[in-house]
């Protein structure tokens, strides 16, 4: 093979993966735009963040009508978009500055694992505990599956006996029995 003959099989070779390396590229921006795990991590971090920034309507078209969630302290699961509402209308009114921040997702085929802190001062009544005035810091974990670009599914777990301990609702120590 000549010189010239390997520059030209080189420069072919060079442009056959180009091609491949946009056609993939490509690919991946149609798996975003198709329910991949970057859109799944986009919808938990709206449903998450959103109502706290005003924008609770605009986050219920992200929610299935068969939407259920499982919530700690609540003896059934909040349904569909209306029992979203309610979860979120809730703590709203306990904690009207409260806000979220994303801290971690990872997402695989249609599911996300989202980690979450939550801030906000008690100056509302919660659930039938008056505002304390207190500031609270609250780490949590959301778990959704998704599909067709809606939240189906959805275990909400934080940890409750930090908030109820920074609320003032339960000692921060509890007593050990010693026997």
């Amino acid at each position: 093979m000549s010189r010239s003959s390997k520059a030209r099989f080189a420069a072919a070779v060079a442009g056959v993966l180009a091609f491949f390396a946009g056609a993939a590229s490509l690919l991946r921006r149609r798996r975003f735009r198709r329910g991949g795990p970057m859109d799944i991590k986009e919808i938990s971090r709206r449903l998450a963040e959103d109502p706290w920034q005003g924008k609770l309507e605009e986050v219920l078209e992200l929610v299935g009508d068969d939407y259920v969630a499982h919530v700690p302290g609540s003896a059934e699961p909040f349904r569909g978009k209306e029992g979203f509402r309610a979860f979120v209308t809730t703590y709203q009114t306990g904690f009207p500055d409260g806000r979220i921040t994303i801290d971690d997702q990872i997402a695989e085929g249609d599911v996300v694992a989202t980690r979450w802190t939550g801030r906000g001062t008690h100056t509302g009544e919660l659930m039938g505990l008056p505002p304390t005035g207190r500031e609270i810091t609250v780490a949590g974990i959301t778990y959704s599956r998704i599909a067709d670009g809606k939240v189906r599914e959805a275990w909400v777990i934080w940890d409750t006996l930090a908030m109820m301990q920074q609320l003032g609702a339960v000692p921060e120590t509890m007593p050990v029995r010693t026997t």
